[in-house]
Parts: structure tokens; C-alpha cells; sequence
């Protein structure tokens, strides 16, 4: 029985978008396999590729995806699932057939470059967290004795914005957050094309996550000593000023973190930041 009571289907018929690679362009192939109870998506993948091949009985290929840990902690696996952003290993099939009893259509992400099928690079996140400090730096690491104390309040305020796994569920949504991909010039050494992608990613907007986790560390009592650099890098080209408050990306987040909570804060706090260095100058 399916989530709403209806008798399940002995077959699933699954639509995915496919790409051989990067740059190159994308197709959809369909898929049938074998309806088992209580199957994720990451369970029809895996019979997806164990099959490897379509429903017309056509060789192809495996779907590539990414995945890891299975419970929604490492955030790798990512994608469309009838049209919503969303892991896809809480994505539970009796209830996507509830909601679409035709088909499940699986698709990457559109915000970041397509590597294959389904794995995409999340770089451009991981560089965002670099771009607002979200570390607590160290001198050494040697015994400095007991850190400073985080009052109870403090600590119910930055536990959620901890659980951010860096999934890329809240930048997919986020309608300010546009994709960059840049294409390799002819000759082009792997060094200086990296160094223009991160050139570019500097410009673009650095996402929710990234704010959040600038908010996170700034509460921290150790953290707070950089706190003007964290703030300084949301006031620069692609940083807070860019949020339209569309709030799509605390709809979407599977922890559920009070990411527009986290922008709020971060406003005023940009804004205070931006005053006293006006009147230090």
C-alpha cells in the first residue's frame, strides 16, 4: 500500500535527466524497475543502474549520482525530484507516488555545473564559506585552557544554524542565486581556470547558507573576534545586499533552519557594522 492506502504499483516508471558531461548537452532517458516497499530514491537509482538500461530495453550507461551517508547528514545528494529541490534519501517513493502516481522524475540541480546525470559541483558553496570566514581561526594548538562560556540562550540560538550541512537546497531555490559556469579557453592551464571560476564566484552572490554560517560564528564568544571581517565580506559585491527575501530558502531546507532569522540578524548587523566604520574613519 502506497502512503494515502492505494494499492502500490508493481512497476515504477522513473524520468532522468542524463549529461555525458560537463558543457555537454542533456537528455532525458526513462527508466522502468521494480516497485519494493519503503524505497527511496537513492534505492531507485540504485536498481536504476544496476538495470542500466531504458525502458525500451536500450544498454546505456549507469545514472551517476552522488550520495554518502543515506540519513540526511552529508547533504551530497541533492536533486530535483518532481520539480523540488530536495535530499534524495528522505525522498520516500510511497509518497511521490501519492503525489504524482505517473512517474518520478529526477533531475541535478540547475544553480551549479553538471559534472554527470545527476552529480553536479558544489564548489561555488564551499568558496562562499571561505569568502565570509566561517572558522573559528587558531594561534596554535596547544593547551590555552577552557574557552569562554556561551550562555544557555546563546547556545538554543546557534545550535539549528549548526546542523547546515551545505546540501545546496536553499541556493537552488533562491531566485537572486544564479548560476556561473565558465567555459575552458583553448590552451587555458587548469591553474588559471581556476583561478577565473573563483574570480567569478567572488562577484556572485554568496547564498542563505553562507550567511547563516557567517551569523553561527559571530554568536560564537571566540568567534566574535573576527566578527568585522565576517561582516565586512556580507557587505562586499555579491554579499546580504543582494537578498530579495523571496524566504524560498527557508521553505526547502530539510533541517529546517531559520535561515531568514539568520538573514535578519545579519542586516542589522551589517548595517551597525557600516556606521561605526563611517564615524571611525
Amino acid at each position: 500500500m502506497t502512503a494515502s492506502g492505494n494499492a502500490h504499483p508493481t512497476q515504477i516508471n522513473v524520468r532522468v535527466l542524463r549529461q555525458d558531461g560537463p558543457g555537454e548537452a542533456s537528455y532525458w532517458q526513462r527508466h522502468t524497475i521494480a516497485y519494493e516497499a519503503d524505497m527511496n530514491v537513492i534505492s531507485v537509482l540504485q536498481k536504476v543502474a544496476a538495470q542500466s538500461q531504458t525502458e525500451d530495453g536500450k544498454a546505456v550507461a549507469p545514472v551517476a549520482w552522488d550520495c554518502n551517508c543515506l540519513e540526511e547528514v552529508c547533504g551530497a545528494c541533492t536533486m530535483l525530484v518532481n520539480g523540488r529541490t530536495r535530499q534524495a534519501c528522505t525522498a520516500l517513493v510511497d509518497k511521490l507516488l501519492d503525489d504524482n502516481s505517473e512517474e518520478i522524475e529526477l533531475r541535478p540541480m540547475s544553480k551549479f555545473p553538471v559534472v554527470r546525470d545527476l552529480m553536479v559541483d558544489r564548489s561555488r558553496m564551499f568558496h562562499a564559506l571561505k569568502r565570509v570566514k566561517a572558522w573559528i581561526p587558531v594561534d596554535g594548538y596547544y593547551d590555552m585552557g577552557p574557552g569562554a562560556r556561551q550562555s544557555p540562550a546563546s547556545q538554543q540560538t546557534a545550535y539549528p544554524l549548526s546542523e547546515c550541512m551545505t546540501c545546496g537546497c536553499c541556493v537552488e531555490a533562491c531566485p537572486q542565486y544564479t548560476k556561473i559556469e565558465l567555459k575552458r579557453q583553448e590552451g587555458e592551464s587548469d591553474t588559471a581556470y581556476q583561478t577565473r571560476k573563483e574570480a567569478a564566484w567572488q562577484r556572485g552572490f554568496v547564498g542563505p547558507a553562507a550567511i547563516s554560517q557567517a551569523m553561527l560564528f559571530n554568536e560564537n564568544p571566540t568567534g566574535k573576534m573576527n566578527a568585522g571581517e565576517r561582516l565586512d565580506a556580507l557587505t562586499a559585491e555579491g554579499g546580504i545586499q543582494v537578498c530579495g527575501n523571496a524566504q524560498n530558502c527557508v521553505s526547502v531546507c530539510p533541517k529546517e533552519i531559520p535561515l531568514t532569522y539568520s538573514i535578519a540578524r545579519a542586516g542589522r548587523a551589517t548595517t551597525v557594522h557600516a556606521i561605526k566604520k563611517w564615524f571611525d574613519r
